[in-house]
């Protein structure tokens, strides 16, 4: 009997460690279990925030991108410009000679002066041949009446092409586009025009379309020339105009500081300065790299030089001195106001008009400067 009790007993005693030992292992089980789902909600945290940190640089690497090509260009850009100043500076440098450090005679000045003068323009004569001017206007079409008062409309002066272009007023970024004479005169408005949207603002009237490339004027600090590629629409080349010191070219045409023109010959720019305020300037550009070939003073005055009414041309200067007399008497129909801009179109022998919103041709008969 006290045998069995001792069995019993052994045995309650054993039941109880594994009883004590199961409970055990269940508890560590339990927080083997809670640091397991702990490291999986810290798991899934940290991948969630190494996603955001990808994206983010992702995005700051793109940024990056962006603004290290925004500064590659930028720097090509001033290359571009450096190199630019460097030919203007080479130019004025030609233009002017280092000073004298002895006295010279006044006479001999003046020779040195008149040899340069004809090197300059036996250089220019070789460049040119033009050998007509105008002799009278044959007629005039009123072709409609679209936009504000002042204005440019021109069709590009390069062969090929029957485009016409409409920069409606003094100071704007947009250019309407037809495809014909025809187009635009058939349009009601500008209501058939193909809008051109330019990087920047043009100011004045002095603008011109020359072999699909817009060239304008903007004015900030400086005028700078804008060569606008209309095919693919982008800037190909500008310029600072290497003068100081600029007035309005035409007195009764304070927005235009400067003109544009198109002849056989290529791309002109008309200006004035303080300095010569009474009379125009000319210069000769490059049309592919802006350059400046050369420039003139003229005895042209400013002073009226578009007038309301029956205005007439009153000045001639050829820059190859074969015109040397008075100016033709070629007198323009009476009008309803003045142009604001007039626009020579070499192929046609037309002159595009803006007459206080009115476009207007004049046929022009042209004649050997020395029938003149």
């Amino acid at each position: 009997m006290r045998g069995l009790v001792v069995l019993v007993t052994l045995a309650c005693f054993a039941t109880a460690q594994h009883q004590a030992l199961i409970d055990y292992l269940e508890r560590r089980l339990l927080a083997i279990e809670d640091r397991i789902s702990l490291w999986h909600e810290q798991t899934t945290r940290y991948a969630s925030e190494l996603r955001e940190l990808k994206q983010q640089m992702v995005s700051q690497l793109e940024t990056l991108d962006k603004e290290k090509e925004a500064l590659r260009m930028n720097l090509d850009g001033v290359g571009t410009r450096v190199d630019r100043v460097e030919r203007e500076l080479d130019y004025l440098e030609t233009q002017n000679g280092a000073q004298p450090c002895v006295d010279v005679d006044d006479k001999l000045i003046e020779q040195q002066v008149t040899l340069v003068k004809e090197k300059q323009k036996a250089k220019y004569s070789k460049l040119s041949d033009c050998s007509d001017m105008i002799s009278s206007i044959k007629a005039m079409k009123i072709l409609k009446r679209v936009g504000g008062p002042k204005g440019v409309w021109s069709k590009d002066t390069g062969r090929g092409s029957g485009k016409v272009y409409i920069f409606n007023g003094t100071d704007d970024d947009t250019i309407h586009e037809f495809s014909s004479v025809q187009d635009f005169a058939r349009s009601l408005g500008l209501s058939l025009a193909k809008t051109v949207k330019l990087p920047s603002a043009w100011k004045g009237t002095g603008h011109v379309v020359y072999n699909n490339h817009a060239y304008y004027i903007n004015q900030v600090d400086e005028i700078t020339v804008v060569k606008y590629d209309m095919k693919n629409h982008s800037v190909t080349d500008s310029a600072v105009f290497p003068v100081q010191d600029h007035v309005p070219v035409y007195s009764l045409t304070p927005e235009t500081v400067m003109d544009l023109a198109v002849d056989e010959e290529g791309l002109w720019a008309i200006y004035s300065t303080r300095q010569n305020d009474r009379h125009i300037s000319l210069a000769k550009m490059d049309a592919n790299s802006l350059d400046i070939e050369q420039m003139w003073d003229t005895n042209c005055p400013r002073e009226n030089a578009e007038a309301p009414g029956r205005s007439h041309v009153q000045c001639v200067f050829d820059v190859n001195d074969m015109v040397t007399n008075e100016a033709p008497q070629v007198y323009f129909p009476k009008r309803y106001g003045a142009h604001s801009s007039l626009k020579y179109n070499p192929q046609e022998q037309l002159l595009y008009a803006w007459d206080d919103g009115y476009q207007i041709l004049y046929k022009l008969i042209m004649k050997k400067k020395l029938e003149i």
